[in-house]
């Protein structure tokens, strides 16, 4: 079993950019008459890191970005199942919280960047204390937030905010992505539409979708990125993840698409026993040798 959970905050005083932001936060049940740690935290001003130990650590570590469409951060306190899994794997899992772009805050559409680069470093930070390397560090987002780290992975050479102690000399580039069923594109007819409102407005220029959407600015050194879809989601279309894919492909960057028949959003598959198909194959993509061949 794993260790108690650890919930450190994410700025050591107040998030930057707040000074017009009035916004209360709070944390309400994802669903009224459901389990009482399945919740989400809305109107976020005091974003947090969390930490699960593995009980035999494997030497890598997972910053992991729940998601909620930029309207709420479908996140708990008391830890998921999926988390749960990974550190079972022996990974050493952060999960993060985040602030929300229509709650005022300066950087706009780039809160939650600023949130997730602060949290890489300070996972890097902590790569000694808990014995894992801070060059396999993992990203891994889901729907809203496999658009965050997609925009990890790809701005992670934009500075977001100003250095505010030693952490923020690490490097926020991951050295792996993972995007489940991910918001990637705001353009049309494939944008997720609370997301994109939340972002770019309701009827935003075609420049501001473009701004925001993940598979135009593919960088030549984004990091080995391993996508997860099912072709029966409803909510985000698959049309997401396959517009990555064809990017990344078109650099030649290592990448890996795994698009299921079933599973819906969220890649749960009513006839499926046992974790998610994706779990095993992630893992797979992250433990595979990459070392290049010798001549």
């Amino acid at each position: 079993m794993s260790a108690p959970f650890e919930v450190r905050p994410l700025w050591p005083s107040a998030a930057p950019g707040g000074e017009a932001v009035t916004v209360q936060e709070q944390v309400v049940l994802r669903n009224p008459n459901g389990d009482p740690n399945d919740t989400a935290f809305v109107h976020v001003r005091d974003p947090w890191i969390m930490l699960r130990r593995p009980a035999r650590p494997n030497g890598a570590a997972i910053l992991m970005i729940p998601g909620g469409g930029y309207q709420r951060v479908a996140v708990s306190k008391a830890g998921g199942a999926i988390d749960a899994r990974l550190a079972e794997m022996g990974y050493t899992v952060f999960i993060m919280d985040y602030r929300l772009p229509g709650d005022g805050w300066a950087a706009g559409p780039a809160v939650a960047l600023q949130d997730a680069q602060r949290a890489i470093r300070i996972v890097r930070s902590r790569a000694a204390e808990l014995g894992f390397d801070p060059n396999r560090v993992a990203v891994a987002g889901f729907s809203a937030g496999g658009h965050v780290a997609g925009m990890l992975a790809t701005r992670f050479a934009q500075e977001t905010y100003a250095p505010i102690d030693a952490i923020d000399r690490l490097p926020t580039r991951p050295d792996f992505a993972g995007l489940m069923f991910p918001v990637v594109t705001l353009t049309q007819p494939y944008a997720h539409g609370p997301s994109t409102r939340a972002l770019v407005g309701s009827a935003p220029t075609d420049a501001a979708s473009d701004a925001w959407s993940n598979e135009r600015h593919v960088p030549a050194d984004m990091p080995p990125t391993f996508i997860a879809s099912a072709a029966d989601d409803r909510v985000v279309p698959v049309e997401n993840s396959l517009m990555l894919w064809q990017a990344l492909r078109a650099q030649n960057l290592p990448t890996e698409l795994h698009v299921f028949e079933k599973g819906g959003h969220g890649l749960n598959d009513p006839g499926q026993s046992g974790p998610p198909a994706w779990e095993g194959l992630f893992d797979a993509f992250l433990q595979r040798d990459r070392t290049p061949p010798t001549r």
